[in-house]
């Protein structure tokens, strides 16, 4: 009579199988989140930095800012230091000025960006509208290919922009001790985004619009942890305005310089968006620039669409007045601060678009990544 339960070698094949199936099906979906899927896309993006890094040499205005990095200097002509200090800490670490190790810190400062971009659009809109705004982030060739590796003062500024308006975002409709430490921590990045370019204030005096025109926010104004936040941020800025102040304010001479007014241009504004539209890609630009008017159209009691609003206005409006009667030419870059705010927008607009099962914004999102490949 046959015993079936006698030789235990298929039992434990099953029990193999069963397991890999388990494994399996574990993996599957651990990688179909949003938040794996967006760290797929920081080592996949960064692995093509870094031979991108290696194999093209440094441009000019990189290997201006490693040779005058050199000499290490609480603050430089034309900007903070902190783009400076990170590539002399790069050069001194791995003994070496090779492009690959002088843009190091920069793109990993970037894959970090990416990580705060999901998770500032994630606490907004949802984890799907978190994992677009970091795609579409990347596609962004003014801020996946120059500021995601270049040795340039726009990488750190745009890290800690991100990280400020996401403590921003926590402390809002915080209470007590947590409150006070997301504003501690919006002001430390605020700190550091300024120590990287001064462009960082005016997003900051966009998070102040915002607590003015914002109601159910508006008490912040009359708490002392909004005081602290700028306190912190001062603080961390200190060293710049020390350096300044013992050279005649050169540095700050030198950037209003170069919004002075001369004579009237009436096509400067529209000129200088439209570069920045070509940097940002221009369809981009133009779902992102629909998202905000609807967003504005909502008013201020959606808060969240609100306040990347304020957040971006200023930088974006700014720097298209001054290229109406400045004597120098507007760098379609400097405004893009600004429109880095409204990427979780864009990214909330995608995910609602995708869940309907838009064709269109299939194509657009895989025409706008073989665009950027072949570029």
């Amino acid at each position: 009579m046959p015993f079936p339960d006698s030789d235990p070698a298929p039992v434990r094949g099953d029990v193999l199988v069963a397991g890999r199936a388990d494994r399996s099906w574990l993996l599957g979906r651990v990688w179909r989140t949003p938040a794996s899927r967006v760290l797929l896309l920081i080592i996949g993006t960064a692995a093509l930095r870094l031979m991108a890094a290696h194999l093209m040499g440094l441009g000019v205005d990189e290997s201006y800012m490693v040779a005058a990095g050199r000499d290490l200097r609480l603050g430089y002509y034309d900007h903070p230091p902190a783009s400076w200090w990170l590539a002399w800490g790069a050069s001194h670490l791995f003994g070496s000025e090779a492009a690959i190790v002088v843009r190091l810190p920069f793109i990993t400062l970037f894959a970090l960006s990416t990580w705060l971009m999901y998770r500032l659009a994630a606490v907004l809109f949802g984890p799907q509208a978190g994992l677009w705004a970091a795609v579409t982030l990347n596609l962004a060739p003014v801020l996946g290919v120059t500021t995601a590796s270049w040795v340039l003062p726009d990488g750190p500024l745009d890290c800690a922009l991100l990280g400020a308006a996401l403590c921003l975002v926590h402390a809002l409709p915080a209470r007590g001790r947590n409150a006070l430490l997301w504003w501690l921590g919006a002001g430390l990045c605020a700190g550091l985004a300024l120590f990287s370019k001064y462009t960082a204030l005016l997003i900051m005096a966009g998070a102040v619009l915002y607590l003015l025109t914002q109601p159910q926010h508006r008490r912040w104004l009359l708490r002392p942890e909004p005081y602290l936040a700028s306190g912190v941020a001062l603080l961390v800025f200190a060293p710049v305005l020390a350096w300044n102040a013992g050279h005649g304010w050169t540095s700050f001479a030198f950037q209003g310089g170069r919004v002075a007014a001369t004579r009237f241009q009436p096509f400067g504004p529209i000129i200088t968006m439209a570069g920045e539209a070509l940097f940002l890609l221009p369809w981009l630009w133009l779902s992102m620039m629909l998202g905000a008017v609807a967003a504005l159209l909502h008013g201020p009691h959606a808060w969240r669409s609100w306040l990347l609003c304020c957040l971006a206005a200023l930088p974006i409006i700014v720097f298209a007045l001054v290229s109406a009667w400045s004597r120098g030419k507007v760098l379609f870059h400097w405004a893009v601060p600004g429109y880095l705010m409204l990427f979780p927008i864009l990214g909330a607009r995608v995910a609602e678009q995708l869940a309907r099962g838009s064709r269109v914004t299939r194509v657009w999102l895989a025409g706008s990544a073989a665009f950027v490949c072949i570029t």
